[in-house]
């Protein structure tokens, strides 16, 4: 473990040095390709936006004037970093809440950053404020937040959104929002806390998992998408823990052999996990550090340690280090490096952790990978700023991959 007085000298020679490339947290221009060797180079990225509202309707109405100083701010983010592919969590669900967006938003420059245009959109609905008609909790009453297949005060809160400037195989597009907890094999449902009812129709996700084919020069590569509940506003009994735990384990059973994915079916009817030898990239916030907060032991390892995921590179940006060590309390006793953070927990208990993810398979290969995170002399850190903070408590993730040509 690491000491407080060595993590945050360490913290502080790091902010020092600059940590060389990581700069600002922008991200590094892509080398351009060599047009003998028709190798594709994507960026892909996620952003938990916190673009979230607390009743139904309300985010339709701030994004339908096009000055909402919240969304301007995600739409500079994300047109900084320039991401081919970005899945934004966070984002509640209603039809159309996608296109204005889009279209009143990213498209438009922001601040002198200049549009972006993602001409490929999926959008669908989550389980979040579903109501499920039981009482989940257990407090003696049916009905609120937390008695929905996932936690919310509406239908569609905190849903996600994808957008692509490459084509979206719309027809092949899977979806995981029905798929049962109780029909994964092994898994970590507390054991006499839900009833046999509950059981038999309680999903595992708590918003969905999507597996979004995208085009890119004539290869797929598949998005996988995703938003775990946080391990936390629960009892012993871990509910919620634990059900993290198994969300991620989804993914890891999908990518894995076709034995490990063979329990999968989909909302379509589908059977089994990603076939072998398919490229994919795993992404979103998915609650769970690899060593520091409250999730299960090993949840994120789960992907971490996949033989069929590629972490050569872990984004890094040099404000999560300024952070930790100005912040001090609770990042001062984590045993992970500030500099992979990629949440501002400033305001809670556990710190600042690293929760969000790009994870490529093995077969794409990571040329560089960062976090927008800009240090506090950066005139772009008026995006992240501190708390109560302008834009969200979670930062963009983003990796440049590149496609082999012979992949």
């Amino acid at each position: 473990m690491t000491s407080r007085t060595s993590r945050a000298a360490a913290a502080l020679s790091l902010v020092a040095l600059g940590l060389g490339a990581l700069g600002t947290g922008l991200p590094a221009q892509a080398a351009p390709a060599d047009p003998a060797r028709p190798d594709h180079d994507l960026r892909v990225a996620t952003f938990n936006a916190s673009l979230n509202r607390f009743n139904a309707g309300d985010l339709a109405r701030d994004l339908s004037t096009g000055d909402n100083v919240q969304a301007q701010n995600v739409a500079e983010s994300i047109q900084r970093a320039r991401p081919d592919v970005v899945l934004i969590n966070e984002f509640d669900y209603a039809e159309g809440n996608e296109l204005l967006f889009r279209d009143s938003y990213l498209a438009v420059g922001q601040r002198g950053a200049e549009g972006i245009d993602y001409p490929y959109v999926y959008f669908a609905p989550v389980n979040t404020g579903v109501p499920s008609g039981f009482d989940l909790n257990n407090d003696g009453r049916v009905g609120g937040p937390d008695d929905g297949w996932g936690f919310g005060f509406f239908p569609g809160q905190y849903g996600m959104v994808v957008y692509s400037r490459y084509p979206i195989d719309a027809d092949a597009v899977r979806t995981f929002q029905h798929f049962r907890w109780a029909d994964m094999p092994g898994n970590a449902i507390p054991e006499g806390w839900y009833s046999e009812d509950e059981l038999a129709q309680f999903p595992l996700s708590s918003k969905s998992h999507w597996d979004v084919p995208v085009d890119v020069g004539g290869k797929v590569v598949h998005v996988l998408a995703a938003h775990p509940t946080p391990p936390t506003f629960d009892g012993a009994e871990d509910r919620n823990g634990r059900r993290n735990h198994d969300e991620i384990r989804f993914w890891a059973d999908y990518v894995g052999s076709p034995k490990d994915g063979a329990y999968i079916y989909d909302d379509q009817g589908g059977t089994g996990g990603l076939k072998p030898g398919e490229r994919f990239v795993v992404v979103g916030d998915y609650n769970a550090d690899p060593v520091d907060g409250d999730s299960l032991d090993g949840a994120i390892h789960q992907l971490l340690d996949h033989p069929r995921v590629n972490t050569s590179v872990t984004p890094a940006s040099a404000g999560a280090v300024e952070q930790a060590a100005l912040q001090g309390g609770a990042n001062l006793a984590h045993e992970g490096d500030p500099a992979f953070d990629t949440a501002d927990f400033a305001d809670g208990a556990p710190g600042n952790l690293r929760v969000d993810y790009v994870l490529p398979s093995t077969s794409l290969r990571i040329r560089d990978a960062g976090v927008f995170w800009p240090t506090s002399d950066d005139p772009l850190f008026r995006l992240v700023g501190t708390y109560p903070f302008p834009t969200s408590d979670h930062r963009l993730v983003w990796a440049d991959l590149t496609l082999p040509h012979h992949g």
